[in-house]
């Protein structure tokens, strides 16, 4: 046999180094199989503001979880996020919309894609729903901030008041809400404990239901001294928008006390054509005029609760209870075992247990429109 040449014996050995090569990487690959990650597309995301959420066409309905949020909650957000994910959302998908008065940073928004497979969407708020109303004056706002700071939380925070009038009256009107037909709020920093097996989207459809909620405090009397004084004149001066009953009873008592009951609205998901009723617009511009978003400090959840009180009945309204939930400072999980789907909850957890207004809630029933007109009619003795 011929002598290789010295041309050939170089091909030969660089082909077997290949080979090698080949056979070591399909090794590594087989070896490790279990051990990747499987390849995910990422999240869809929109910036810009004109543009309205996209909702897949795949039996979901027109909803989404909507967060007010600021960069430096990205954290916080995260750990809100992987929670709905692991406890609800991997099943079905819907979409997060997150709003913010500045623009999301680059890091924000990664921190979002990179967690979720669900389309989401960030969204900047426009400078005619987030600023101060057009029917208060900064010099009266600057004093009421400096008479109420330390009087409660918050008293002396004009952000705060921004985010209170802009949830209640301007968060459904935001573009990327405009085809949805439900919202569910989310916050950072909050705690899922039990796994939702269904869809309480569909759930509110299929029941309809206009507004649900998880847990029921009283609101400190200090931030909300007219809002019932308010209200009541918007009641006189719009009986039409009254149904035949509603669930008033809850929050004003049988002497026309405000008892001060809300639903807390940092969780609540909504059949959002209440918010865009002519109904609830007319009441909103009415407390917006009469100035108590910044005067005192009037926030969205005693808002939506009123309005949902004077304008729903009671099996319009949803007390999600076998939902567990924590927001600093007050949680809930369900006391019924046939309730409580793999939860996991700190023994001090159940606020709602020890909640006057959740008993209330149980023991009170609608009354009829010419009930509510007097209740309305009576002096103010809160």
């Amino acid at each position: 046999m011929a002598p290789l040449t010295s041309h050939f014996k170089r091909a030969l050995v660089a082909f077997i180094a290949l080979l090698g090569m080949l056979t070591l990487y399909k090794y590594s690959r087989d070896a490790s199989a279990d051990l990747v990650a499987p390849p995910r597309s990422l999240p869809i995301d929109v910036d810009e503001i004109g543009r309205n959420a996209t909702i897949p066409n795949n039996g979901l309905q027109r909803a989404a979880m909507v967060a007010l949020v600021r960069n430096s909650e990205l954290q916080g957000i995260r750990s809100t996020v992987r929670q709905m994910d692991d406890r609800f959302n991997n099943k079905y998908g819907y979409p997060y919309i997150f709003l913010n008065d500045e623009d999301f940073t680059e890091e924000f928004k990664e921190g979002i894609r990179t967690l979720t497979t669900a389309p989401v969407y960030f969204g900047k708020l426009s400078t005619e729903h987030w600023g101060l109303s057009p029917y208060v004056t900064e010099e009266k706002v600057q004093e009421a901030l400096k008479l109420n700071q330390n009087r409660y939380m918050y008293g002396g925070s004009y952000s705060y008041r921004l985010m209170c009038r802009y949830q209640s009256g301007f968060v459904y009107k935001h573009d990327l809400l405009k085809d949805l037909d439900y919202y569910w709020r989310i916050e950072p920093d909050v705690n899922y404990y039990c796994d939702i097996p269904y869809d309480p989207f569909k759930y509110m459809k299929d029941n309809k239901l206009i507004y649900g909620f998880t847990i029921s405090p009283v609101e400190k009397a200090e931030t909300v001294e007219t809002l019932w004084e308010t209200t009541r004149k918007w009641i006189l001066e719009n009986p039409d928008y009254l149904q035949d009953k509603s669930f008033i009873h809850w929050v004003v008592n049988e002497k026309s006390v405000y008892t001060r009951c809300h639903f807390w609205s940092n969780f609540e998901i909504v059949d959002l054509s209440f918010y865009r009723s002519e109904a609830y617009e007319s009441y909103f511009q009415h407390l917006d005029r009469a100035g108590g978003f910044f005067y005192e400090r009037w926030g969205d959840a005693p808002v939506h609760s009123m309005a949902a009180s004077i304008l729903l009945r009671k099996e319009q309204i949803h007390w999600f209870e076998d939902i567990g939930y924590r927001h600093p400072g007050m949680g809930h999980c369900p006391t019924k075992p046939e309730m409580a789907v793999r939860c996991v909850c700190p023994a001090n957890a159940n606020y709602m247990q020890r909640s006057l207004c959740n008993r209330r809630y149980g023991e009170v029933n609608n009354i009829y429109k010419h009930q509510a007109l007097e209740l309305a009619e009576m002096p103010d003795k809160q």
